[in-house]
């Protein structure tokens, strides 16, 4: 298993397929961290699609989407399901933010989260816009997550120090 970065270091660059729910379409792409420099990114790494304590989590940030434009971040979401299960995921709980699927754990690895069984550890990285990693929370357990409010407050934090 690789480290997890550290706060100030680069993340590693990636590119993930996946899709966004827009309106009734699940429009699919890839997705890739380094085109999204210039913005805050928090990726919110979850062990399933459609399990009890993901959904809760991934519904919140879906209904918190506000919050986040508000810091001028976008969230993904990113699990080792395929994208036709995120799609599936996405409709039946109108999820708005796009779902990437990391199915061979590659990313997942990359940042140190892989873990034997559940498939990944659940996760929320927020990186700044220069790539650099801003703040982590890497749950042992998984029975809980960070909240919109917790997550906002780290990218006002951000905004704030404006260094980056």
């Amino acid at each position: 298993m690789s480290t997890s970065p550290r706060t100030g270091e680069q993340i590693t660059d990636f590119s993930l397929p996946g899709g966004v729910l827009v309106g009734d379409v699940f429009e699919r792409r890839e997705f890739t961290a380094s085109e999204q420099r210039g913005k805050p990114l928090v990726l919110a790494f979850y062990p399933g699609d459609d399990t009890p304590v993901c959904t809760r989590q991934l519904c919140s940030y879906s209904s918190g989407l506000e919050a986040f434009e508000d810091c001028a971040a976008l969230v993904w979401g990113v699990s080792p399901q395929s994208v036709d299960s995120h799609e599936a995921f996405a409709r039946k709980h109108s999820l708005r933010i796009p779902l990437l699927a990391d199915t061979d754990r590659t990313v997942s690895k990359a940042f140190g989260i892989s873990a034997p069984g559940i498939g990944l550890r659940r996760a929320v990285f927020l990186i700044a816009p220069d790539g650099s990693l801003h703040w982590k929370h890497v749950s042992l357990l998984g029975m809980t997550f960070q909240s919109v409010s917790t997550l906002s407050g780290h990218l006002e934090a951000l905004r704030k120090d404006g260094t980056r």
